[in-house]
């Protein structure tokens, strides 16, 4: 056994993608040695901006060896009357190489058959790795490939070497049109630009020592993380160590080196969220703040290279900086000459949905829909009336027409400095959170409304003008807006249904919709946004789906009952109680016509009835009550006391009675049996 290499030199690979397509590489490596039935201990893999790698320990040199059996023909249909091979059986001898006399009988069920036995030898790492490797390079996640050169070969950069290493042996293959060597290649501008490998041991020490490159993507970024923390705790500052910046700037960088600059701090008096968009999304540098969070005038970069004179490199990249905030600076200066109220009227000539008009028109829906909220709420309507209305003013500013990223923060900082309220301003800012999978939600009432407004108008507006998200396409991002409702509702505990508010927001659109069940496709497309939102978290589709079945359209009970049901899919009586509801349901549902009668306890005449009955009766008590409190996991602990008058009840009664009043009397058992049940979902649907 011996460790495995390989790597592809490349030109510079998109940054944004370096992550996922090393990972992939190494993942579809794993998938094609675990089909070749080659051992191994671990996979890794590496990717710095010109190569991807990957490192498999303790490969197996060769597959096991294995017999194949081969069946053939029945021995009625390999032998004729006399006795002698038919033509079929010899034309399958032939094609094993033996003959029809030197095969093995296997007997079966079916009869007796010939049987060919073969030891097949296994192939060694040089004969295999081939083919392994170039399946797994053409099963990456490409969505743009290019071609270089004369040839034909796509992928997404220009390859220029190819190493699979087995130890010291080196692998003949050709990968991309690209034959296999031991070079390398070391950092552009440092350290030896091409190196020669002898052993797949030496990869990361020799280009690191010799190469001047960290080709261990997770080092270097804890490189990067521990080295930008340090440079802000020298001045006093704390780094702002956004993740997704994390992973760009170790994807540009092969040997990073840790400067920190400073800017003009007159440029602090613009917002500093405009300062950080620029310094984060078009320089990639980071912010450094004070203890209390205020922006300093210092940002830390990365570079790609040790200079002799590092103060040349921070000078140029300071000059580069200031125009960009200077510019911000422009912009937020010429805002200022124009109030938000002053915008309002030039939303008319932006044309938010062609069937859906203008974005003033999108602010007054969102500013109705918002004080109808906040009505529900206990919320000031009129502060939350106010932003619904302005909410969309800030996108004809300068500043956010630059930086678009900057839509409600900068809206918020103009609100202040007009003299609108404090919650106006911050609903404003907070009315497209959350953003993403884990961004906060508004916890403000008046942000809460607004944010929701503005989702159901968009929800409400694009399903009634019949454009859902179909298979992977959501140009409207409806399905982040459905997450983002629910999510808003259920993390801030509001009792909130969703169906009135639906209802109303469809009616601000008045005649603009075309889709006359707008209300009811808008609350399934929200319901079932729950699914993936729960699965996420561990919970089963089956638990889901049985409250799903009940079709609660407030956000917060549908999060009871689901948390609820999920506890007592845990229960020992779980199980039997939901395949006894499987059972009452279809009871019920064949002898629909029949139901509708009340119980009679005089018509109880089985024992087993009659303590079913009883029990149900006293169990019930209360939980109407607490069924309307939502306190749904102790009506299910409380039915869960009938299992055993349950199994009990179907052991030893005939429900389908020859008299009919038995007949009805039972049914009416089972009927109040099962809505007790359905209080909560309908549990018949649990696995």
């Amino acid at each position: 056994m011996q460790n495995f290499l390989l790597e592809l030199g490349t030109e510079e690979l998109p940054p944004k993608s370096l992550r996922q397509l090393a990972q992939s590489l190494s993942d579809n490596i794993e998938t094609q040695l675990d089909a070749a039935e080659l051992s191994f201990e671990t996979i890794t893999w590496h990717a710095a901006p010109r190569r991807l790698a990957v490192t498999v320990t303790q490969l197996a040199n060769t597959q096991p060896d294995k017999v194949v059996e081969k069946k053939g023909p029945s021995v009625k249909a390999a032998f004729d009357s006399d006795g002698n091979p038919t033509k079929a059986a010899q034309g399958w001898a032939r094609s094993n190489g033996i003959t029809v006399e030197e095969a093995e009988r296997v007997a079966t069920d079916k009869g007796e058959w010939l049987l060919f036995k073969a030891e097949v030898q296994g192939k060694t790492v040089a004969q295999l790795l081939p083919e392994i490797v170039n399946t797994a390079v053409s099963k990456l996640p490409i969505p743009k490939p290019m071609r270089w050169g004369s040839s034909r070969t796509q992928f997404i950069r220009p390859v220029h070497t190819l190493t699979m290493l087995y130890g010291d042996q080196l692998i003949p293959a050709k990968v991309l049109d690209i034959e296999s060597g031991r070079v390398i290649r070391g950092h552009r501008f440092m350290g030896d630009q091409e190196l020669t490998l002898t052993h797949a041991d030496d990869y990361l020490t020799s280009l690191e020592k010799q190469g001047k490159v960290i080709a261990d993507y997770e080092s270097r970024k804890a490189f990067i993380l521990n080295g930008v923390t340090q440079a802000a705790n020298a001045v006093g500052g704390k780094a702002d160590l956004d993740d997704a910046l994390v992973e760009e700037v170790t994807s540009l960088v092969e040997w990073p080196v840790i400067l920190i600059a400073s800017f003009d701090p007159e440029f602090l008096t613009v917002p500093s969220e405009a300062l950080v968009y620029t310094m984060k999304g078009d320089q990639k540098y980071f912010p450094v703040y004070d203890e209390a969070g205020e922006l300093l005038p210092k940002f830390i970069f990365v570079s790609n290279i040790e200079s002799k004179d590092p103060n040349q490199v921070i000078d140029g990249n300071e000059k580069v900086v200031r125009p960009r905030l200077a510019d911000a600076e422009f912009f937020f200066k010429t805002d200022r000459k124009h109030s938000l109220q002053s915008r309002l009227e030039s939303l008319s000539g932006v044309t938010f949905q062609k069937q859906l008009g203008s974005l003033k028109a999108r602010s007054e829906r969102i500013s109705a829909i918002a004080g109808q909220v906040a009505e529900l709420l206990g919320a000031n309507v009129a502060d939350a009336q106010r932003a619904g209305l302005l909410s969309k003013t800030d996108l004809m500013t300068e500043m956010v027409m630059e930086f678009t990223d900057t839509q409600g923060v900068m809206g918020m900082h103009y609100a202040r400095l007009d003299g609108e309220s404090e919650a106006v301003a911050v609903a404003i800012s907070e009315q497209y959170l959350p953003k993403f999978s884990g961004d906060r939600v508004p916890s403000h009432p008046v942000s809460i409304a607004v944010a929701l407004a503005e989702k159901l108008d968009t929800l409400t507006g694009i399903f009634g003008i019949n454009q859902p998200p179909k298979g992977d396409k959501d140009p409207f991002a409806l399905r982040r807006a459905a997450i983002g409702t629910l999510r808003i509702i259920v993390d801030n505990q509001l009792k909130l249904d969703l169906q009135p508010l639906i209802k109303y927001s469809v009616a601000q659109h008045q005649s603009n919709l075309s889709n006359e069940n707008t209300a009811n496709e808008v609350i399934d497309f929200l319901l079932g946004r729950f699914r993936s939102w729960y699965q996420e978290q561990g919970i089963s589709v089956d638990v889901i789906q049985a409250v799903l079945a009940r079709r609660p359209t407030s956000p917060t009970d549908f999060d009871h009952r689901v948390k609820a049901v999920n506890h007592f899919r845990g229960l020992e009586q779980a199980e039997a109680l939901a395949a006894a509801n499987k059972r009452v349901g279809n009871i019920l549902a064949k002898n629909s016509s029949e139901l509708g009668a009340e119980l009679t306890a005089s018509l109880l005449q089985e024992p087993a009835e009659i303590a079913l009955a009883e029990q149900l009766q006293q169990v019930s008590k209360g939980l109407d009550v607490l069924a309307a409190k939502g306190e749904y996991q102790q009506v299910l602990t409380s039915l869960a006391e009938l299992r055993a008058n349950i199994d009990a009840f179907f052991d030893n009664v005939m429900v389908m009675a020859d008299d009919p009043a038995l007949k009805q009397n039972r049914l009416a058992l089972l009927n109040q049996l099962r809505n007790q049940f359905l209080l909560v979902a309908d549990i018949s649907v649990l696995q």
